[in-house]
């Protein structure tokens, strides 16, 4: 006998949410392992005590981490996927009948609350993590990538003086910046702060890419705009930075870097940066961040992996003071001997071919504010050489120039070639790599979808906390965050790693090969 249902509205309900939400279920067990409650005392000072009641302050931060678990960027897409979600309902708190907070009060909120507070929520949840044992502690890997700013490559403008790229090199009078004004109409409130040397740099690369016989897709039409962070900047997000990553097209990105421990995959610090920089001017921040988190859990760290783009011989002295062995590849262009001059340790001094010295005549300061030390032989000496034709025919004599972490560049390049070196370059690569691609692939970290540094962080502070969440709950969730055994094993780690933390790391190879 065929069935058939016959819907009819009931003007009454028995019916309760609780009941429908299957126990194994992500939401049902984020709601009973999560607590957000600190949340009420964190933000009572940004509200008044008078006038209509806020958002409340768990359900915002349930909303926003549900976002990124489904991959949802858009605020109102996100209100309209929890009202059919009841498991989603359950987990914010809220009955199938009850209205949820408005887009824009979300998008509000966000603006309001500053990037402290999520980077508490960030440190509560990576501690989660911590009890739940997870967390080691003493190997990170770091990395970073551009994300999509919120902003497009055709609204750039120049920056003042609105003139062209000559004309910034000349240091253009106030006449002729009353001159452009006229002609523009409006000029851009943004003023050059590069030094003129960068900017003859960057006049010399858009000549190269004119002039090359195989130019750019587009560097060749007459109205191609060859754009540099130096001259021009866009005026919807001053934060956003042009940056280009090999293969792709040119793009307004922010920098996005990142720590993952090695045990489990657990994200243990996340930042938002400008894209003009380097990577290596932002480990020194990222190591510290990483290592007062760590520290607030009872845990050391004694190893740090990343790629040979944040080679830099500060950071090697950093870490070395840290006690911290850095397994990070020196970049291509160092070389641990220059062919036909070996160096003298003890009288700091090079030789030439001809068995000629090179001494140490002082430190000297490049453009790019590089301290390095400087060998260089007499004049008289290269004057009657025989090798003068080959050796330096356009000067009076050789000269030498190393940097002044040369030892440490040594020892980082001596870790790099040994057996350890490249077990650890596998690690980083099997560890924090997989992340980044699971963050730009399902966790709304595509692209940022608000405007400002101080926004992009804290989309990725979101980002983070959704993945560890997910983690936690695969992994950690079931085991015991409380009780005899859960004490004890967090004793026994905290000991472990005062332990370690008071044995230096030993030397891989005391000269380089």
């Amino acid at each position: 006998m065929q069935g058939r249902n016959n819907y009819t509205k009931k003007l009454f309900l028995s019916f309760r949410l609780s009941d429908r939400i299957p126990k194994e279920n992500l939401y049902r067990r984020l709601r009973e392992k999560l607590d957000l409650s600190f949340l009420y005392k964190e933000t009572k000072e940004l509200y008044g005590k008078t006038g209509n009641p806020s958002i409340d302050p768990v359900v915002f931060f349930k909303l926003l981490i549900t976002g990124y678990l489904e991959n949802i960027t858009s605020d109102r897409k996100l209100v309209e996927h929890c009202c059919m979600r009841m498991d989603v309902l359950y987990f914010l708190g809220f009955e199938i009948d009850e209205d949820l907070p408005w887009h824009l009060t979300i998008s509000r909120t966000r603006q309001l609350y500053p990037s402290s507070l999520f980077e508490t929520l960030f440190s509560k949840v990576f501690a989660l993590c911590v009890d739940s044992g997870m967390v080691s502690g003493h190997t990170q890997a770091v990395d970073s990538a551009p994300i999509k700013a919120n902003a497009s490559m055709e609204s750039v403008v120049p920056k003042m003086p609105a003139t062209p790229m000559d004309d910034h090199l000349k240091k253009v009078s106030e006449e002729n910046q009353e001159t452009a004004k006229k002609h523009l109409g409006t000029v851009s409130p943004a003023r050059v702060s590069a030094p003129e040397h960068e900017l003859k740099r960057v006049e010399k690369h858009h000549r190269n890419l004119r002039d090359s016989p195989v130019r750019p897709a587009g560097a060749s039409h007459k109205k191609a705009r060859l754009l540099s962070n130096k001259t021009h900047y866009n005026p919807h997000d001053p934060d956003a930075r042009i940056s280009v990553k090999p293969g792709k097209a040119r793009k307004l990105n922010y920098h996005c870097s990142m720590a993952v421990d090695t045990a489990e995959g657990v994200i243990s610090h996340i930042q938002a940066d400008f894209t003009d920089g380097r990577d290596s001017q932002y480990l020194i921040d990222i190591s510290l961040q990483v290592q007062d988190r760590l520290r607030k859990n009872e845990l050391v760290m004694t190893d740090l992996l990343a790629d040979a783009g944040y080679s830099n011989g500060a950071n090697y002295d950093f870490l070395e003071q840290r006690k911290v062995a850095g397994w990070i590849p020196v970049f291509g262009r160092y070389k641990p001997k220059i062919k036909g001059f070996p160096y003298n340790r003890e009288k700091d001094e090079y030789r030439c071919p001809m068995n000629r010295p090179l001494p140490f005549k002082g430190f000297h300061t490049n453009r790019d504010s590089s301290v390095l030390k400087s060998y260089w032989a007499a004049p008289k000496d290269c004057k009657v050489c025989p090798m003068k034709s080959q050796c330096v025919p356009n000067s009076k004599c050789k000269k030498i120039s190393k940097t002044i972490y040369d030892e440490q560049y040594l020892r980082a390049y001596a870790r790099q070639h040994s057996d350890r070196g490249k077990r650890m370059k596998k690690i980083r690569q099997s560890t924090v790599e997989p992340v980044f691609g699971s963050l730009t692939q399902f966790y709304g970290l595509r692209k940022i979808g608000v405007l400002g540094k101080a926004g992009a962080h804290k989309v990725m502070l979101m980002a983070a906390i959704a993945f560890n969440l997910k983690k936690y709950l695969k992994k950690g969730g079931g085991k015991p965050s409380i009780g005899i055994f859960s004490t004890v094993m967090h004793t026994f780690r905290a000991y472990m790693n005062i332990f370690i933390g008071q044995i230096q790391p030993r030397p891989i190879l005391q000269k380089a090969p």
